[in-house]
């Protein structure tokens, strides 16, 4: 009876690694578009810095009175 368990085991942990190999993701994928959405925020803010400013000045200034 024992044997049978372990070999039970043996199996659900090897199925269990595939599983975990099989679902790794497209992790190079997840990097490129974690650049390009930090290069954007940046060409974007560099363009728009002083609008962007000026906007949320205005903003606070309104609340504040």
């Amino acid at each position: 009876m024992g044997e049978r368990m372990i070999e039970k085991l043996i199996t659900m942990i090897a199925r269990m690694a595939d599983r975990v190999q099989e679902e790794r993701g497209d992790v190079p994928g997840w990097v490129l578009v974690a650049v390009m959405t930090a290069g954007l925020v940046t060409a974007i803010w560099m363009v728009a810095d002083s609008q962007l400013t000026s906007i949320l000045t205005r903003a606070i200034e309104s609340v504040s009175r």
